[in-house]
């Protein structure tokens, strides 16, 4: 298995509009959307209309229904109350999955999963898990429609357990509909020889746009660490990832800093009308 998959050429990516064009597109949208943007008008903002329009290549059309989509979802899920002190056995679960306090050299956000490390709540609150990360990133960004995360998956020792077919499938289902664009890369480490059967099936799951930003990294290759030492600062990156950083999560730091989270993207004004409107105090 290759360690770099190719990207495709730049004048095979769709033409970017103009600023007026974009303008236009976006006004195209809200009027297609109807009252929805008056439903969810935090999540339905210029930003993330702009991200959705160029994760779907510019169409005004296919745009539309992704958000219509993901709108009917978030009316479900209600990813914008999850807090973290919702999430389940989170002091062992947010050093499986978390976001790092560095960027990459490139200003990103990074999102660090580790599925090797055995999971001790179910699928279906992994996922929960998986959706607060995705939510926080999302809409703390300064940038919300820019590709600005990028994704480390440290996957040395992988085997079939680490990560169940349903709970992979269900997981790029969510960040390619509900959040599209919002990748920049993902890096995947030291993958073992029997991950190659599983890759075959779950590259099936995975739009043309998400494939190609799939980077396949090993620490002991000169030319993967040659590639990751331009992506990253060593001092901070991981050891998992080739860095020189061998300090594990402070897990009460983190927790600090994503309740801070939190509160900036406005979890716990969204929770006290949910109790009131629900009649608890």
């Amino acid at each position: 298995m290759s360690f770099l998959l190719k990207t495709r050429s730049e004048s095979d990516q769709p033409k970017s509009p103009s600023s007026e064009e974009l303008q236009q597109k976006i006004v195209q949208v809200r009027g297609l959307l109807g009252s929805l943007t008056a439903e969810m008008p935090v999540f339905l903002s210029d930003t993330t209309i702009r991200r959705f329009l160029r994760a779907r290549n510019w169409s005004t059309e296919q745009a539309t229904k992704s958000l219509k989509e993901t709108v009917k979802w978030r009316r479900q899920y209600r990813p914008e109350s999850i807090c973290w002190d919702d999430i389940a056995d989170k002091e062992y679960e947010g050093r499986r999955a978390y976001i790092a306090e560095y960027l990459d050299a490139k200003g990103r956000s990074i999102l660090v999963t580790k599925p090797t490390i055995k999971g001790r709540v179910s699928g279906k609150e992994q996922i929960k898990h998986f959706v607060y990360l995705l939510e926080s990133l999302a809409m703390n960004s300064a940038d919300e429609q820019e590709e600005h995360v990028t994704w480390l998956l440290d996957l040395r020792g992988w085997s079939i357990s680490s990560t169940p077919l349903s709970t992979s499938r269900e997981s790029m289902h969510i960040v390619q509909n509900y959040y599209p664009g919002i990748i920049a890369v993902a890096i995947l480490s030291n993958t073992p020889r029997i991950f190659e059967s599983f890759w075959k099936v779950i590259k099936h799951f995975l739009e043309a746009k998400m494939n190609e930003k799939v980077k396949f990294v090993y620490t002991n290759n000169p030319e993967s660490r040659k590639i990751v030492s331009e992506m990253f600062d060593m001092d901070q990156l991981e050891t998992a990832f080739g860095g020189r950083n061998s300090i594990t999560i402070d897990i009460d730091h983190y927790a600090e800093r994503m309740r801070r989270s939190d509160l900036a993207r406005g979890v716990l004004s969204i929770q006290t009308d949910i109790n009131l409107i629900s009649g608890h105090h």
